[in-house]
């Protein structure tokens, strides 16, 4: 199946809200995309599988899936009862070159200028075959979550840039934390201690927390 790239915003939320109530095993077919018995060596397929009807051409490139539009793409998995079941991934952390970097230059707040929210079932004991897609949501952040975004990247950045990201963990961040983002812990990347000196460490992924999307896709449209 080879869609063709949406030519403007509506074209993109039309063909995403046409996805609603498909089940994974029927949207697959469609595709010609074989479905995983798990997730687990296949954490990216859900969110593949939705680019694939929607004619996101960004692929695994530093933009928005939609750069031509300004729009990011995220399937965000929900529980039986409608609650986001994990934080969501935005983007790698730079962790040197960031002298200078403003949060206006960040590629957090380019990524999360506007996004589509597509929701669907994650519950684990679902199998993946039967799960189906929720109806979409697309957001651009209000100013005021704008300004929790933006205090906490510069947090964060602050203690990057400080040498202090051994201090980083999951209480830091009230809408966004810093996570460790690898494969397997021997995929190390280069930063800076408190020294100053270069080190090793793993390389870290900035992502919302789920009450913060939570509230995001209960908000009206």
């Amino acid at each position: 199946m080879q869609t063709t790239p949406p030519q403007s915003e509506l074209e993109l939320v039309n063909r995403a809200e046409s996805l609603t109530g498909y089940s994974f095993a029927e949207l697959a077919e469609e595709a010609g995309i074989a479905v995983p018995k798990d997730l687990r060596r296949d954490k990216g397929w859900v969110g593949q599988l939705i680019e694939a009807h929607l004619g996101a051409e960004a692929g695994s490139r530093p933009e928005q899936d939609f750069a031509h539009l300004g729009i990011e793409l995220k399937t965000i998995p929900l529980s039986h009862i409608g609650k986001p079941l994990e934080s969501t991934f935005v983007c790698v952390a730079p962790l040197t070159g960031i002298h200078g970097l403003t949060w206006q230059q960040s590629h957090v707040r380019q990524k999360l200028s506007k996004v589509l929210w597509v929701p669907v079932e994650g519950e684990r004991e679902l199998p993946i075959s039967e799960r189906h897609v929720g109806f979409p949501k697309l957001w651009t952040p209000s100013l005021e979550q704008e300004t929790l975004l933006r205090a906490d990247w510069e947090e964060l950045m602050e203690m990057i840039a400080t040498g202090r990201i051994h201090e980083i963990n999951a209480r830091h961040g009230e809408v966004m934390q810093i996570r460790p983002k690898a494969a397997n812990s021997r995929a190390l990347t280069d930063a800076y201690g408190a020294s100053g000196k270069q080190i090793k460490t793993l390389p870290r992924g900035f992502y919302l927390r789920s009450h913060f999307t939570h509230s995001i896709l209960l908000e009206s449209q």
